[in-house]
């Protein structure tokens, strides 16, 4: 590793200010990081030791995601070839196609195969976002002279994991660019953000292509053709449409568990409770905002279905089932808890939290033509952060003036 070291350390003069590749610098700056540990050190006073860095961060949160990301891969191949199952041919389609050729039956049964139909469509997606972050942030960093973070890595896997597992792949390169570019490096890049990237992507794509976002096709992997009884539409497009007759038939522990249609990794909400448990034990993910979360939902569910309404359904949707439905548990906790574009302040959090809690339910109930409200509840959210935030730390300024005022 040292000769690996030495090797970088003797081309840095020709990509620092002045060199014949200073426009690349952020690009050497970005995997001589990536592979060794800076060697600058601060000297003086006053600064605070911490062994966590964007690295350590990044890497936390991808582990977290780990469920998220195998869930999605089994329950998109599950739902297809339970589609399959009910009678439906799959269109021709290069997945279909690799899927016959590697012997396997069209069975969701079988877990392997599952896994593998399912790879067949979320993995295309991953590697577009990844491949697309990894051409344009560099790009615009290298364009604005700044560094290189770590931040796409995270970024990059959860566009995926809010999108539908038939989304054209041009439509995951143009959100990924759009997210990228507009909502994190036109501000200076990782920490500079306001909005959240990932979902900055995925409202682009939702309000520039809804027809590919939404609706009964968007959610089968199968490209289901001939068989009108099979319904691939989400509980929550459901619930929209019924209320709760539309649940009655619906089992709560196959949503809780992710055996539902829906975005490919927001289905599972287990899935995102491991992720959240990781978040909270290293610190990364906050408690507080996602107690919020849950509060604000609890007691604004709770008032509609007491208020009622005769010609709204969605009024009598109780908050456990808000809680397993749509992208609510992927939001509360990895869009939610961003440390970057979320409150910082602690009692900010929660209030933060609690307002997303009773936008999402608000949306979801007042406007049934757009069921799925966390997005915009937590996009709306990172917009006022910086004003929550704000009068939480005048308040302790004048508490403190109050108390040291001679």
């Amino acid at each position: 590793m040292q000769f690996l070291k030495d090797m970088h350390l003797n081309v840095k003069h020709h990509f620092e200010k002045g060199g014949k590749l200073e426009f690349f610098y952020p690009l050497w700056e970005a995997q001589f990081t990536g592979l060794f540990t800076p060697g600058s050190v601060t000297r003086t006073a006053s600064h605070v030791r911490d062994g966590l860095d964007n690295k350590r961060l990044m890497i936390t949160v991808v582990i977290a995601l780990v469920p998220c990301m195998a869930m999605a891969t089994y329950n998109t191949g599950y739902q297809a070839l339970l589609a399959i199952a009910q009678g439906a041919m799959p269109l021709d389609s290069w997945q279909t196609s690799l899927y016959q050729s590697l012997g396997l039956p069209f069975d969701f049964r079988n877990p392997i195969a599952c896994i593998v139909y399912g790879l067949l469509f979320y993995g295309p997606v991953v590697v577009a976002s990844m491949a697309t972050g990894g051409i344009v942030e560099p790009l615009v960093a290298m364009i604005r002279k700044h560094e290189i973070n770590e931040g796409f890595l995270v970024t990059g896997l959860l566009i995926p994991l809010t999108l539908p597992p038939t989304i054209p792949l041009w439509m995951v390169v143009l959100g990924t660019a759009f997210g990228t570019v507009f909502a994190k490096e036109i501000f200076g890049g990782t920490g500079m953000n306001f909005l959240n990237p990932a979902l900055t992507s995925r409202a682009f794509l939702f309000f520039a292509y809804p027809a590919s976002m939404s609706g009964d096709s968007a959610w089968i992997a199968a490209n289901l053709s001939g068989v009108d009884s099979f319904s691939g539409a989400t509980l929550l497009a459901q619930a929209a449409q019924s209320g709760g007759s539309a649940l009655a038939s619906a089992s709560w522990t196959e949503a809780f568990l992710g055996f539902i249609p829906g975005s490919m990794g927001e289905t599972s909400v287990l899935a995102c409770l491991i992720g959240a448990t990781i978040l909270v034990w290293t610190g990364i993910g906050s408690l507080r905002t996602m107690a919020g979360v849950v509060f604000g939902t609890i007691v604004m569910a709770g008032f509609l279905n007491i208020v009622g309404s005769e010609t709204n359904p969605m009024f009598e949707i109780p908050w456990y089932w808000h809680a397993v439905l749509g992208g609510w548990a992927f939001g509360l906790v990895y869009m939610a808890t961003d440390p970057v574009s979320s409150a910082f302040t602690p009692q900010g959090k929660l209030i933060y939290g609690a307002m997303i809690g009773i936008l999402v339910v608000l949306i979801r109930v007042v406007n049934p033509a757009y069921p799925e409200g966390m997005m915009l509840s937590i996009l709306f959210m990172n917009m006022v952060a910086p004003l929550i935030d704000y009068f939480f730390v005048q308040a302790n300024i004048r508490r403190r003036e109050a108390r040291y005022a001679a």
